[in-house]
Formats: structure tokens, sequence, C-alpha cells
């Protein structure tokens, strides 16, 4: 059953009809265009998650996509959770960390999968890169610097006008996910500062931001953010994953630098030093090469590890507590931008 028959969750439904897994018994949505829909679809139409819960008995819906609005995120799921439903919240795992910390309170004991729709954990680019950093391919990890920079067109603000003021800017609407890919290819951040600029729109919302990271690990790192930037290089841009986007397939968005290697994403570029060569050092040429891989769909992956977790076969590649430490990241970088400070993560726990 899907909840939420928007953009993400019109694709949920695609794939779920695509499976051979999975069958859709439900769409969620009270909107009332979405009945031509559920109507092509030949599946029953709910106005809220109330009215499905209380035709559960019929249906037997074994699991939920959860693809509503952010502030809806936290109420489905302890509905679900309450129903004994399984559910694959979308991201981010709540729309404000007060909320995230809530649910995974109420969700403390409890048995019911959930599982946090950070699609890019299931992306084939991500696991190689994240298996040569955690493998030591290049030695201790230094440095990290990640980009999202691309432009969002005027039609963009005007279709949705919400969009030009507070939470509408790209920290909370594209920020989480390159914290979150941060996170998965070199662990834990400790601390970060950042500063904002709103001055190209002049929108009461950013528009451009920069920070620096502090690894658990020792780690520096660096990000770019901007919405507003004729520019190829975010994920979406190179790494080819999503056909709604131009591909650029020769540029990278994030730079791992070690003391044994580099490593460039996601082309999956190497730069080393050959073993048995030269000392190494600058003056050293770098044997040069590529990680090489099978594509795979993200989303396509996200709900056969679903299915798999309903069957009781796996356990949630992201839970919700492990989502919430990205929300907390992403809210550091808020802080620090309100206060000119560097903010530690732990302060905000």
């Amino acid at each position: 059953m899907v909840a939420g028959a928007g953009v993400i969750g019109r694709r949920h439904i695609d794939l779920i009809q695509a499976s051979g897994r999975a069958r859709l018994c439900a769409v969620v949505d009270p909107l009332p265009a979405t009945a031509a829909l559920a109507q092509k679809l030949g599946v029953p139409l709910f106005a809220s998650l109330e009215d499905m819960f209380a035709q559960q008995a019929s249906l037997q819906a074994a699991g939920v996509v959860l693809a509503t609005p952010n502030h809806l995120h936290v109420p489905g799921a302890l509905q679900c959770a309450r129903h004994g439903v399984a559910a694959l919240i979308e991201k981010p795992v709540a729309h404000s960390l007060k909320a995230g910390r809530e649910l995974a309170d109420a969700l403390k004991g409890s048995s019911v999968p959930m599982l946090v729709g950070h699609h890019r954990r299931y992306s084939s680019t991500l696991q190689l890169a994240r298996q040569a950093i955690s493998s030591g391919q290049l030695g201790r990890v230094v440095t990290v610097m990640g980009s999202a920079q691309f432009y969002k067109p005027d039609s963009y603000f005007e279709q949705g006008p919400w969009r030009t003021k507070a939470g509408g800017g790209p920290i909370l609407i594209n920020l989480i996910h390159e914290m979150d890919n941060l996170r998965y290819l070199c662990g834990e951040i400790d601390s970060v500062h950042a500063v904002a600029s709103s001055a190209v729109r002049g929108y009461d919302v950013e528009d451009t931001a920069v920070m620096t990271l502090k690894f658990a690990s020792g780690a520096l790192g660096t990000f770019t953010l901007s919405d507003t930037v004729a520019s190829p290089r975010s994920w979406e841009q190179t790494s080819g994953e999503n056909a709604d986007y131009p591909n650029y397939p020769s540029e990278d968005c994030y730079f791992v630098a070690g003391t044994r290697g580099s490593l460039a994403v996601p082309t999956l570029r190497t730069w080393s030093y050959a073993a048995g060569g030269r000392e190494p050092g600058w003056w050293t040429p770098f044997a040069v090469g590529k990680l090489q891989m099978e594509a795979t769909d993200p989303l396509a992956a996200q709900l056969a590890h679903f299915c798999d977790l309903i069957e009781g076969k796996a356990a949630p590649i992201i839970s919700v507590t492990d989502a919430l430490q990205s929300l907390l990241t992403v809210e550091a970088v808020r802080r620090s931008i309100a206060t000119g400070q560097t903010v530690a993560l732990h302060d905000l726990i």
C-alpha cells in the first residue's frame, strides 16, 4: 500500500507494479484527482491511513510506503507501528529533530519493521565506493570534498512559493541526502561550521551554503551546496541513476583522499602509487585506475530490501535511529549558520 500519490509516491507505485514480489493493495491520498489513478490501477482509494486501517482485515496489507509530506512521516509511522504493519518511511525520517526523536522513542522495543527511504544507500556506485574506503584501499582517509551544485529554474519557485520562505531552501530539501551519503562513505560527522547566502535570488531562504566538516575518524571535509549555479556537479547529474536529469558521466561530486590513494565518486576513478615503485611523493606518478561495477536501480533495490524486511529475512539497511543522525547533521548546519559558531553534534543530543 502506498500513502501519498505525489511524484515519489507514483514512482513507488510503478516499482511495485513491476515487481514480482510485491502487489499494490491500496492507495491513500486525500486529493480528489487521485481517484482516477486508483481506478486505473484497480485498487481501493482511501483519504487517510485511519480509513485504510479500518479496512485492514480485508486488505491484509503487509507493508506501507509512506510517501506523504514530511510532517506526516512520523504520525504515519506511528499508526503503522500500532497496527503491526511494516513501513518504508520516505526521507527525511521526520520534519524536525523533536518529531524524529519522538518516533525513535516510541519504537523502542517494537518488533514492527521500519525502514527509512534514503535510497542512495542501495546505489551500487556508493556501495562499491564505501567498500573501497572501508577496506583500507585509500589508507587513512584525510580529506573529503563534496558538492551539490545545480540550478533550480524560476518555475520551480513559481509553482511552489513556499520554497522562497524558511524551510524551502536547499539545506532542508537537498542537504539531507548529501549528509547521509557522506556518513555512509566516511563515517559519523562530529562537528560542522557553515555559512550561507541568499545574495543571488534575494529570497528569505538561502540559495547557497558552504560548510566544513570534522569526522569522528579525524578526517576533515568541505561541502558546497547551491541551487542557483550552472553546474553539473551534483549526485543527480553525475550518477545517471535518475533519468529525469541530464547526465554528465565524466563529472564527480565527491572526492575522498587518503594516505595511500584517492577516489572520485561517482566515476569511481582512483589514484594510487604503484607497489614496489619509487618512494611515494608528489614527484612520483600515480597509477590511475577505475573501480568496475554493475549498475542497479537503487529504488528497485530498496523495494526488494523492504520485501525482505517484511518477510523477516533482513534487518533495515537504514533504521529510524540511523536516519535521525543524518537529520541531526543538517540541524547542526542550520545552527552553525544561525550562530556563526562551530556546532558539535553531541551538543544537540
